[in-house]
């Protein structure tokens, strides 16, 4: 790997032991792709120093104080060194546990209260609290072209494919690095060549809502894996409520980090912009039945109709789908014999709170919660065994984790299980 003065000034020790440490984990992890030189980002979302009871545990009788898990955890480094301020523009994504609810989490006040030693610990490094898997949707916008560095799967692929901005789908290691040294391998989609779509989806059928999308999504990533589909045909643009859940969807039946829907993204005026110099290597069709066949697969673990459990917000719902929830809940009760749980950012909620979104939500028995959601934070209402889900990559992960049935539909159709206790969802 060639590494211009600077990063060699930083590899040698010259910016102090934790940059060095953070180099050496760079240089290897980009060796190891290889990647022929580190770039430039200005632009790092993960969760650098998280905390949990597993790692403070773990690391409980290790010397080293408040620097122990981001020095042995995050940077690799053998021994404790002092970490400095974020070198660039940082921001801490969602966690396990929302605190201001810690009892529906099911964790204690100690373990609360770690979580909160932990978010402190990254604040005081310069580290913006956004709490949130849609950190698009709480200030940070990156612009075309820009080198980022985000863990989390559907912003990620919402960051490559309609800002426009490049970033692979790091971990917690490499951008916990990035934030102090403002490196990243250029590797992967930091590269124009390898941002060319693979295969051509033509769809035939219309494609206009957010179900509809997510339930796109969730068939381009089964189909193309981790390489990049193309979109053309028969569909309303998206907006960004479609293209959250398309991303979202993509990035969990397959490992897709970049898309292009030609006519809407920014890299896909045409057809032809989205292939670049390569040529499609299967076109495939998105029809009635692949369209039927796709309800059918998200809907396969679903046996029993009546429901206990309803979430909302995954990727974490917009101020749009909130008030949408509103209109649909206002003056009404959820059912006894239901829950329902709406997770959002910190800053989505404060907005909600303002506008007495929230307070509608809980007139009608539901609460909107921050920080996480049922996969992350392993939380579901006690005795759940139904739940229903508007969104496919939740549909998808939710009954492995948890060991529940789990229905996909609308957010009217789970709203309208809510309101019921029963699935009442059907085929669009």
């Amino acid at each position: 790997m060639e590494l211009t003065r600077n990063e060699l000034a930083m590899l040698d020790g010259q910016k102090g032991l934790a940059i060095q440490k953070a180099m050496e984990l760079l240089v290897k992890y980009g060796e190891a792709l290889g990647a022929e030189r580190l770039v430039d980002t200005s632009n790092v979302a993960g969760v650098p120093g998280q905390s949990s009871p597993f790692l403070h545990n773990y690391y409980k009788d290790y010397p080293g104080g408040k620097d122990v898990i981001f020095s042995h955890f995050d940077l690799d480094s053998d021994v404790v060194v002092d970490v400095p301020n974020t070198l660039v523009s940082s921001c801490h994504l969602q966690g396990g546990v929302d605190q201001a609810h810690p009892e529906l989490f099911g964790v204690s006040a100690e373990t609360a209260e770690l979580y909160q030693n932990s978010e402190n610990y990254a604040a005081d490094h310069g580290i913006k609290i956004l709490k949130t898997c849609t950190p698009y949707l709480a200030g940070n916008v990156p612009v075309r072209g820009e080198h980022c560095a985000w863990m989390e799967s559907s912003a990620v692929i919402y960051c490559n494919a309609v800002l426009g901005a490049y970033t692979n789908t790091e971990g917690r290691e490499s951008t916990s690095a990035a934030m102090i040294t403002g490196k990243i391998p250029d590797w992967g989609l930091h590269k124009t060549e390898n941002r060319y779509g693979s295969h051509r989806i033509d769809v035939e059928v219309s494609v206009k809502n957010v179900m509809d999308w997510g339930m796109l999504g969730y068939f381009s990533g089964k189909i193309v894996q981790e390489k990049i589909p193309v979109l053309n045909g028969n569909y309303s643009m998206p907006d960004l409520l479609c293209h959250k859940h398309f991303g979202a969807a993509a990035a969990s039946s397959g490992g897709v980090e970049m898309y292009h829907v030609v006519g809407a993204t920014p890299e896909a005026e045409t057809l032809e912009m989205a292939f670049g110099p390569k040529k499609p290597v299967e076109i495939i069709k998105y029809g009635e039945t692949e369209r039927r066949q796709t309800y059918e697969d998200l809907n396969a673990r679903a046996r029993d109709p009546q429901v206990d459990y309803i979430m909302l917000g995954c990727p974490h719902y917009s101020l749009e789908q909130i008030r949408d929830v509103c209109r649909l809940l206002e003056g009404k009760k959820i059912s006894v014999n239901c829950n329902l749980w709406i997770f959002t950012s910190r800053f989505v909620k404060q907005i909600s709170d303002q506008k007495g979104y929230s307070e509608i939500i809980r007139q009608a028995g539901g609460v909107i919660l921050t920080d996480s959601c049922s996969a992350i934070g392993q939380a579901i209402p006690e005795g759940t065994k139904v739940v229903a889900l508007d969104s496919a990559k939740q549909t998808h992960y939710l009954p492995a984790i948890m060991g529940i049935e789990a229905w996909f539909g609308s957010m009217e159709d789970c709203i309208d299980a809510a309101l019921t206790g029963r699935w009442n969802g059907k085929a669009p």
